[in-house]
């Protein structure tokens, strides 16, 4: 049995055949720091290579959520220092999200409550997804001046429809049947469940541990709202996305074109940008890397920390976004986001292409 380092942050413990990774930070909704990050990744190293764990299992303590993001807060001093400890963070962040996404044993996530921002990328990667009726999952980052990453845009990207468009814009929030739906989740297990779950993952295959919980989750709202979302979203700016809304006719699309006019004006036409960007791209390496470039750009620009002022730090809920206005955001402002950062890019699309060109290599001369 190879034993990982646990930290105050994120608890680890073996049981039976499951290695359970606990995030712990409950009075922040478990949100991630640089250190936490680091400790999973760690874990997974060691879990890897360790038979007596054929299952990985991610929770959140607390009963408020797995996570609600990453931690913000730091983000924020950092744009204002202008700092690059945000930049150091993104790289290791979406360095686990991809290794996640590729993890050779099942990986389960416990999606239990909020899991937002950072939440979605440690756990819609993984192989085995699990939502409850208390779940609340979202990409919420237009609302403080930042652009989907973790690899949602590459998730979001592949929603039916325009579905994706829609949250990733408006940073609204599903329950279980919709995660389900937009390809967020996989199985919806009553919240009463997880304990008899997680017993269950120590003595069984995931698979068939999953199956004998799993049942049919509450009605979403997506489904039926395809119609208007499908006809509004593909307009070519966010702007005629907006003017769609307002027209037609639909309750929940005019509330949808409000909330949008609330958003990060920059931000919003960065979001739609890279999503549609993303959705060209081929593997989920290739869209973190993507992510990577606009989230170092957006570090440098007013609206992120504005709008973790207003949502986070003064909590008064009225940022100052500059410009205020759509039309006021220019072509130049939204390519400088794909430009690559000062201290160069994520490469992760690369390292991947090298790594399978060297299993090629060994397995030819093997054989």
């Amino acid at each position: 049995m190879i034993v990982p380092t646990a930290t105050a942050d994120v608890l680890l413990r073996t049981e039976g055949r499951a290695g359970f990774i606990t995030l712990n930070r409950p009075r922040a909704i478990n949100a991630l720091t640089h250190a936490m990050v680091l400790a999973v990744d760690a874990a997974l190293t060691a879990w890897e290579h360790d038979p007596a764990v054929a299952t990985v299992v991610v929770e959140g303590a607390g009963e408020r959520g797995l996570c609600a993001g990453g931690d913000i807060r730091a983000i924020h001093d950092d744009a204002r220092a202008g700092g690059t400890a945000s930049e150091a963070f993104w790289r290791d962040e979406y360095r686990l999200n991809a290794r996640i996404a590729r993890y050779p044993k099942p990986y389960v996530a416990l999606m239990d409550g909020i899991v937002m921002g950072g939440g979605v990328g440690v756990s819609a990667h993984g192989s085995v997804r699990v939502v409850t009726e208390r779940s609340r999952v979202a990409m919420p980052e237009t609302g403080i001046g930042f652009v989907p990453d973790v690899g949602g845009t590459h998730l979001l990207g592949r929603a039916p429809g325009e579905l994706g468009t829609h949250l990733a814009l408006t940073g609204g929030h599903v329950g279980a049947a919709d995660a389900i739906l937009t390809g967020l989740a996989d199985h919806f297990v009553a919240s009463a469940e997880l304990p008899a779950l997680a017993r269950d993952l120590t003595l069984l295959p995931a698979a068939e541990a999953v199956a004998r919980h799993t049942a049919t989750a509450p009605p979403g709202v997506l489904a039926e709202q395809r119609e208007w979302i499908d006809a509004c979203y593909p307009a070519e700016t966010v702007e005629a996305v907006v003017e769609r809304l307002f027209d037609a006719g639909v309750p929940a699309a005019k509330e949808a074109a409000a909330t949008l006019l609330t958003k990060s004006p920059t931000a919003l036409k960065a979001t739609l940008a890279t999503l549609r960007r993303s959705r060209a791209l081929a593997t989920l390496e290739e869209a973190l890397d993507l992510e990577f470039r606009v989230s170092c750009a957006a570090l440098t620009t007013p609206d992120l920390v504005e709008g973790i002022r207003a949502q986070v730090v003064d909590k008064d809920r009225a940022p100052r976004w500059a410009p205020p206005t759509l039309p006021e955001v220019t072509d130049e402002a939204v390519a400088r986001y794909f430009t690559p950062p000062s201290g160069g890019d994520l490469g992760l699309a690369a390292a991947r292409k090298a790594a399978e060109a060297a299993e090629d290599r060994g397995a030819a001369a093997g054989a």
